[in-house]
């Protein structure tokens, strides 16, 4: 198993092991678990072979139908589940999030969470039902959506506030090279001038999302059971809750 939160794997572009992060009470995530990642579709077959090595046996894809493409197939052994996050028929919630410049940052994040909390329950729960193995989720650029899901996982095990919004500002680097294989712009300078017309930062927008923010109760809340937080919890704690 690896020890690094780097993922080189062939076409894979913004993609990490939620691995090795701090937890409150000392310890660390555990490697190999979970995986974050942007869109799949420059994944080549030696890609989804080294993914396979690595330990991953679900993907878990966060998108809307209409922004998926035929997905190109993983290898034999790794199962793909559709879990939509957004909720795109709550067009008054998306209105208002673009009405007040907050998609793109993670300003959207306490808007979304009081709003959608069945959406986020019902990635969890999926989550908790997959075969053992790692599991690899993402949205678009691996950096709203997933950014989100990620911040749910490393709350329920407690991981240090100021690691999350680390992690969280590292895409703002690693989706560099995936905008560039799309050819498109990249969203940066508009997500930072965002921010700085609000007087925060990417790290500060994240660390400000988690406060009082309690995820077990918020879940439990959603229909997420206690058994499947205890299953979420132990893959990504390893085998001090096993």
């Amino acid at each position: 198993m690896s020890t690094s939160r780097a993922v080189t794997w062939e076409g894979f572009f913004n993609t990490r092991d939620l691995g090795g992060l701090p937890t409150r009470s000392g310890g660390t995530t555990s490697y190999g678990a979970f995986f974050r990642a942007a869109d799949l579709r420059f994944v080549t077959e030696a890609g989804w072979a080294q993914a396979r090595e690595s330990g991953v046996r679900t993907v878990i894809d966060l998108r809307n139908a209409d922004e998926i493409r035929p997905p190109a197939t993983p290898v034999e052994g790794v199962d793909r589940l559709e879990v939509p996050l957004d909720d795109i028929e709550d067009v008054e919630l998306w209105q208002h999030i673009h009405r007040e410049r907050l998609d793109g940052t993670p300003l959207y994040y306490p808007v979304f969470l009081r709003r959608k909390a069945e959406r986020c329950a019902a990635v969890v729960k999926a989550m908790a039902h997959t075969d053992p193995g790692g599991v690899l989720f993402h949205c678009g650029i691996g950096r709203d959506r997933t950014g989100l899901v990620t911040l749910l996982l490393l709350a329920l095990v407690d991981v240090e506030p100021q690691a999350i919004a680390a992690d969280y500002a590292l895409s703002a680097e690693a989706v560099r090279p995936l905008f560039a294989a799309m050819g498109v712009a990249d969203q940066a300078p508009v997500v930072q001038a965002v921010l700085a017309d609000r007087g925060t930062t990417v790290e500060e927008a994240v660390v400000a999302a988690l406060e009082g923010f309690d995820v077990e109760q918020y879940l439990l809340g959603a229909g997420v059971t206690g058994g499947e937080l205890r299953s979420v919890r132990s893959r990504l704690l390893g085998s001090r809750l096993r």
